[in-house]
């Protein structure tokens, strides 16, 4: 047993409640950690277009399993008997963001909206639901450290697959996820397939978009890099080293700014908790993986520096810049609570590759402020946790939990990433880990376990 799986106290019977031998540390057959990494699973490795018959895109099995944890935690909240017993800041900002979505879905319906405007204003708030799910259950449902772990082992691997069909998906052109038939489910909608980007394919594996791809594999990248650290086996740091490895790769395979960018912003967030070992075995690793790209594939590193090598005569970052004209055109006209709530639906609409600018005119101004509420309160959280945390290994899950949350603010300005399910989703378990580990470092034992009322033996909530 580690001093970062729990607290002393925590594990001190006397200390617990009137029940004498139970323990917070007791791992029940079904609890918040399995139901997450199932969650992980379904919307890692079921193809995006494979959803439950006679359902639309949210038919997802991941999508649906996130809305069912929504309305578990929302049960659970009207149970006295089941109710987490502490203040939870998280909880607030996912409020905060719902009431905001709300107020614009209500805003949206009295100006009055098209056929197609109303079913994406519904899509949206059933989305919204998920990720609240992801979110809050994370937040709340986690027990300990140890079941943490198992949520971050579980996305690291379950991320390094993706990139491994996306690798083989551009070293043989084939497109693997055709053959991932899952029984029960139907195929609908577009496939992405195969695009050319200078000298090279890109690809999008299990997700939509070639950009949701990269940006997924952003988010696992620093877990990995956290498992190779601090993995009680060697073979699991071995097996982290190669994640990683794969993650990155895959990340390239993407030809995609969105996650270079995401990746340097890793690098910026971690490099403060880094020693200078680490350091220095990070930038040999990088030097080694680069020149070993440049080897195997020297067309796609050709491509991946041009990239960035004119910016100012970029097709791609010009035709982003001249929306922004049109976009505060429409936003001056309701400029508080936007249109409504999803109703920027293309191809009524033109497309726009910025969620900040989509968020805007959607949810208007209050939209934007809860948004970006939603990710200033994970940072903030984490960083708490940083700060509280006493080992190592704590600290740099906590760092690598800011660093989801700087990437995912700054990518929402690369692609409208509330758009893509895959995304939205492990961003919004990264968001709600945030409150997890927040939790879990609080000097207060009430608020550092979440325990349940009965569990704590709250005569008020046993009459």
């Amino acid at each position: 047993m580690t001093e970062t799986a729990t607290h002393k106290a925590d594990l001190e019977p006397s200390k617990v409640s009137h029940r004498t031998y139970a323990t917070r540390r007791r791992i029940t057959r079904v609890d918040a950690a399995l139901m997450l990494a199932v969650l992980l699973i379904a919307i890692d490795l079921v193809p995006f277009n494979m959803i439950l018959p006679g359902m639309t895109d949210l038919g997802r099995p991941g999508l649906v399993l996130g809305f069912f944890l929504f309305c578990w935690w929302i049960l659970a909240r009207f149970a006295p008997h089941l109710s987490m017993t502490g203040p939870q800041p998280m909880r607030w900002a996912v409020v905060v963001f719902l009431g905001a979505a709300l107020l614009s879905y209500a805003a949206g319906f009295m100006r009055g909206l098209t056929t197609m405007e109303a079913n994406g204003a519904d899509r949206k708030m059933l989305l919204f639901g998920v990720l609240a799910g992801a979110v809050l259950t994370a937040a709340d449902g986690v027990p300990n450290w140890l079941r943490l772990r198992t949520i971050v082992n579980v996305m690291v691997w379950c991320g390094a697959i993706v990139g491994f069909i996306g690798i083989v998906q551009y070293m043989t052109g084939f497109d693997i996820t055709d053959y991932l038939v899952i029984p029960g489910l139907q195929a609908k909608g577009f496939v992405p397939g195969f695009m050319m980007r200078g000298a090279s394919y890109r690809v999008a594996s299990t997700t939509a978009h070639y950009i949701e791809l990269s940006a997924v594999l952003a988010l696992c990248l620093p877990f990995a890099i956290h498992l190779a650290r601090f993995s009680r086996a060697r073979w699991g740091r071995w097996g982290a080293v190669v994640c990683a490895a794969i993650l990155a790769a895959g990340i390239g395979t993407t030809v995609s700014r969105t996650g270079i960018v995401a990746m340097a912003l890793m690098i910026a967030v971690l490099f403060p908790v880094w020693g200078w070992r680490m350091r220095y075995n990070i930038g040999v690793m990088t030097f080694g993986f680069l020149a070993a790209m440049a080897v195997l594939s020297p067309s796609l590193m050709r491509t991946l520096f041009g990239l960035f090598d004119d910016t100012s005569h970029n097709s791609s970052i010009n035709a982003r810049t001249e929306d922004y004209p049109v976009v505060f055109g429409y936003v001056s006209q309701t400029p508080w609570l936007g249109r409504g709530t999803g109703t920027w639906i293309p191809p009524q609409y033109r497309i726009l590759d910025n969620q900040w600018l989509v968020t805007l005119l959607d949810g208007g101004i209050l939209g934007v402020v809860a948004m970006a509420g939603l990710h200033i309160t994970g940072i903030v959280l984490a960083y708490k946790a940083l700060r509280r945390s006493t080992t190592e290994e704590d600290k740099h899950l906590c760092a690598a939990l800011i660093s989801t949350q700087v990437i995912a603010i700054a990518v929402a300005a690369t692609f409208d990433s509330l758009s893509f399910t895959t995304y939205a989703t492990i961003m919004a378990l990264t968001l709600g880990m945030c409150g997890t580990v927040w939790r879990l470092t609080h000097p207060a034992r009430q608020i550092r376990t979440s325990g349940i009322r009965w569990f704590l033996g709250d005569p008020a909530a046993q009459r």
